[in-house]
């Protein structure tokens, strides 16, 4: 699907505020409410908006530890991946799992209540996983930057 300005304006614009009304996207934009609705259910269709949430912070609701593991697994045939990303896609604290080319197969973003919560889940998830020959951690100290979504180019 090619995005004109308009099209780009209104993914801007959600990806920063989600829970704007259409009225507001739509004078925002400079076209009336319905246009402006069909322009963002055709964004939706297409798959440019995949969804909306709220961005919770880990810290308040008790995950105040951010870990990132990376993990090398012996085999990398298609199934043995695909059998891996199954196992992490059924460990809730395991928020992001991307596949890397080179050395290391997988990364995980992973949060826990404790330094305790996140050893378990190394022990009894990761490390004894099917397939994992080594995982490396690296606990973060703060978070510099973390902006969701992507950059929209409008103009």
């Amino acid at each position: 699907m090619a995005f004109d300005q308009i099209d780009r304006r209104i993914l801007e614009l959600l990806q920063r505020d989600g829970r704007m009304t259409n009225v507001e996207l739509a004078e925002r934009v400079g076209l009336t409410a319905p246009p402006c609705l069909r322009r963002v259910r055709a964004l939706e269709e297409a798959g440019a908006i995949r969804g909306y949430h709220a961005d919770l912070d880990a810290a308040t609701l008790g995950y105040p530890i951010t870990v990132f593991a990376m993990v090398s697994l012996r085999s990398q045939a298609e199934q043995d991946l695909a059998a891996f990303e199954a196992h992490v896609a059924t460990i809730p604290e395991v928020r992001e799992c991307h596949m890397l080319n080179g050395e290391i197969d997988f990364i995980l973003k992973i949060v826990a209540s404790d330094l305790k919560g996140f050893q378990e889940i190394l022990m009894t998830h990761l490390t004894p996983a099917p397939n994992v020959a080594s995982v490396k951690t690296s606990l973060t100290i703060r978070t510099a930057k973390a902006l969701p979504g992507i950059p929209v180019r409008v103009g």
